[in-house]
């Protein structure tokens, strides 16, 4: 739960007077459907040492032989209809100008970058715009030899089960439903559970949980839990279980890479990734996380498990991910100055003291550049992480809190000058505000969110971590933009030198709100709810302050020409009220109030404005901006001497995304072979 995912065309408004990129350098790769694809660049990797190099080599090479988990994760039969959609694809002899070739396209398309059949943002199941009579076609043009059958399946069983899941709205509708009032579990289509009910699982392991272990495991983080003979049944993700021969692969790779680990430190902590992965016991992916907080000298560094749990209605399996980085020196002393004063934000929180951290302990926060993005981190990413995720480790060890500033300066130089402000932002002031300090403050932003808003505050004893189920995504993120928010205003940022202006804040709380009350609905189908849980976080806070600023008009929507506008009249008072239900969420938390969770996100996370959302959708239909974004990967290529020793690797930046997305599922599916 520990992760900012990027705001609507994040970096749509942004001054990019920070920009380091070369002026050649093309971020654009690929538009299609609601997507555009990019690419980023990677500075400084040519000036790492050779060991550095390999390292970034062999960990790209492990995060990409994770990549069919994350499509099995996200649905049955996923992998089966990567296969045949992409044998289609590279063996039609048809017309490829003609209307049902290109649907066909842009649905293969889209499926590559929901790494499965459903949205990666909303999970609603893509519509294909091509005939169920052209697929067939296809499929019975294909050659037996070609046709990724299972074992036993004949070619009419498979289109008999593949047809329903591409063509019928009805059958695997929602890859992730969070609408408590329905069962979860049975209603969500991706492949955590088969044959229980969320009643079921939420008994299973609250009988297995013990309210006193002052260590508790991370139940279900890597299982699927299944029926069989009226039991429940956990089947645990490692080397001789589930995805064991992708996980295989990954071991190879990440036992190679411990050959060129930095120091000791990292050497052992790879070790023991190792042994969790081969055993499949949470008790060493603990053990793994604490070492992993410890190592803050290590240039390179790297993610590679089954981490977050938005993916599991529950929130409770992780979905598998990895992000291999280094290190970006000079940008880190401004989060290294916000970790060594933890503990001071932490002693001023405006919560209960009784739900403060009385001693933070090891935050660590540094800002990244991203080498390669896999699993649930491609071709969508965050731009911020806070991990590990285990809140008796984050209080006994801490956490390291990443900003990863390449990416973000990606978003920023591909939506340099498209019109975003000229439409949304209500004058030129405000205008003028956000070109000189929205950069700073939507870093800072993060970093905040990462550093301390994920690892402040404190359960009181007893509490279940996981009280607040279906909503525990959205409360844990509303509580970390919060902190966020409060303290990007706080005159401590000045006396620390990293903002220069005591106004600037006001950048950062204008977007932030318009956002979420207004321009994030272009990600939602008209007539839908808010589903996903950063989208709700943000409606959350910005609808809540709406609401509670309105005797003094702190904050309201206007008219002008016809066009809603947000405007902003007193900063200084929605900091007040930032603070006051920064108080209650954190309150919520702590005690475990499942019942006021619920109450807070239906009421203000959830249902949209139709009539404002009919207008926001309009208005966004005139610029050329897509609501979703992601990117391809560089390719890192060695160079070998006559014996076989590497002797550099180069980075190439020129692989578009169908070349990309084919080249992964021939080079990377261990699952698929």
């Amino acid at each position: 739960m520990k992760k900012v995912i990027p705001t609507l065309v994040l970096g749509a408004m942004i001054s990019l007077n920070a920009n380091s990129a070369p002026k050649d350098f093309d971020y654009h790769v690929d538009n299609f459907a609601d997507i555009e694809v990019l690419r980023y660049e990677v500075p400084g990797f040519d000036d790492l040492s050779l060991r550095q190099k390999k390292m970034v080599y062999y960990l790209s090479q492990a995060a990409h032989m994770g990549r069919d988990i994350i499509w099995d994760q996200h649905g049955k039969y996923n992998l089966q209809l990567r296969q045949l959609l992409e044998e289609i694809y590279v063996n039609y002899n048809g017309d490829k100008t003609s209307d049902e070739f290109k649907a066909f396209e842009t649905y293969l398309k889209q499926v590559w970058f929901g790494n499965g059949i459903h949205h990666h943002y909303s999970t609603e199941k893509f519509v294909p715009k091509f005939s169920q009579e052209f697929f067939v076609a296809q499929v019975n043009a294909l050659p037996q030899s070609k046709l990724p059958l299972c074992d036993g399946q004949t070619k009419q069983e498979m289109l008999n089960t593949l047809v329903p899941v591409i063509f019928d709205p009805t059958v695997m509708a929602k890859g992730v439903n969070q609408d408590s009032s329905q069962d979860v579990v049975a209603t969500s289509a991706n492949n955590l559970y088969e044959g229980v009910t969320q009643a079921e699982v939420e008994a299973y392991f609250a009988n297995l949980k013990d309210p006193n272990d002052k260590t508790p495991i991370s139940y279900g983080l890597n299982t699927k839990i299944v029926k069989k003979d009226g039991k429940i049944v956990e089947e645990s993700y490692h080397l001789n279980g589930l995805y064991g021969d992708a996980i295989a692969e990954i071991i190879y790779w990440l036992t190679i890479a411990k050959d060129v680990a930095e120091n000791d430190a990292q050497r052992d902590y790879i070790t023991t990734l190792i042994e969790y992965y081969t055993t499949g016991d949470l008790r060493k992916f603990d053990e793994y996380s604490i070492a992993w907080v410890k190592d803050t000298e290590s240039e390179v560094d790297f993610v590679n498990g089954f981490i977050e749990s938005y993916g599991d209605p529950l929130g409770m399996t992780g979905a598998w991910e990895s992000y291999v980085n280094f290190k970006n020196v000079p940008a880190s002393k401004r989060t290294q100055l916000i970790g060594e004063n933890a503990q001071w934000f932490e002693d001023r929180s405006p919560v209960d003291p009784r739900f403060r951290k009385p001693v933070v302990k090891g935050v660590s926060a540094k800002v990244i550049t991203a080498a390669t993005l896999a699993g649930d981190a491609f071709p969508a990413t965050a731009i911020g992480i806070n991990l590990p995720n285990a809140n008796w480790i984050r209080a006994a060890h801490g956490s390291k809190s990443v900003t990863i500033e390449n990416i973000t300066e990606a978003y920023a130089m591909a939506s340099k000058g498209n019109g975003f402000n000229e439409e949304f932002v209500i004058d030129d002031k405000t205008r003028k505000l956000l070109d000189e300090y929205l950069y700073i403050t939507d870093m800072l932003h993060t970093d905040l969110h990462e550093c301390l808003g994920h690892g402040s505050g404190q359960l009181l004893p007893g509490v279940d971590p996981d009280a607040m189920k279906e909503h525990g995504s959205t409360l844990e993120e509303t509580r970390a933009d919060l902190y966020a928010l409060y303290y990007l205003a706080d005159p401590k940022l000045i006396e620390l030198g990293i903002l220069d202006n005591p106004e600037a804040y006001k950048a950062e709380y204008y977007k932030f709100m318009m956002n979420g009350l207004m321009t994030q609905l272009n990600r939602i189908e008209l007539g839908k709810d808010v589903e996903e849980a950063h989208m709700r976080d943000r409606q959350l806070i910005a609808k809540w302050i709406l609401e509670h600023g309105k005797k003094g008009k702190v904050v309201e929507l206007v008219k002008r020409k016809g066009k809603t506008y947000l405007k902003i009249n007193n900063y200084e008072k929605m900091r007040e009220l930032v603070g006051q239900l920064l108080a209650e969420v954190q309150r919520i938390k702590s005690e475990g109030d499942y019942e006021a969770c619920c109450k807070l996100v239906n009421d203000y996370a959830v249902k949209i404005d139709q009539k404002l959302h009919a207008e926001i959708l309009q208005r966004y239909s005139t610029l050329d901006i897509p609501p979703y974004r992601g990117f391809v990967n560089p390719q890192y290529i060695p160079t070998y001497d006559e014996k076989g020793n590497i002797i550099d690797i180069k980075i190439d930046y020129s692989e578009g995304y169908t070349d990309q997305m084919l080249r992964l599922s021939r080079d990377y599916s261990p699952l698929t072979k």
